[in-house]
């Protein structure tokens, strides 16, 4: 995947992952890290797993990049 490829990957899971669990005033770069993260995160987890990986910009990579995101916005809370 291109950084193009990443970088809207991360906008897309980083908004649904915002839906989820509201941050509350968070920019479109923070938005933009925290989908890049959470599709790393989600990506290394479920590789680990055996579930699949984040491939390229597809639903099953979409849905990964979200559950990664949750899990960053979780653990973001929890140590807040």
């Amino acid at each position: 995947m291109g950084i193009i490829s990443w970088i809207v990957l991360g906008l897309i899971a980083g908004w649904i992952a915002k839906f989820f669990m509201p941050l509350g005033r968070v920019g479109v770069i923070k938005t933009i890290l925290l989908g890049v993260a959470g599709a790393l995160v989600g990506g290394y987890i479920s590789t680990f797993f055996g579930w699949g990986s984040v491939t390229g910009f597809n639903f099953p990579s979409l849905f990964i990049s979200v559950l990664g995101a949750i899990l960053l916005i979780y653990l973001y809370r929890l140590l807040k």
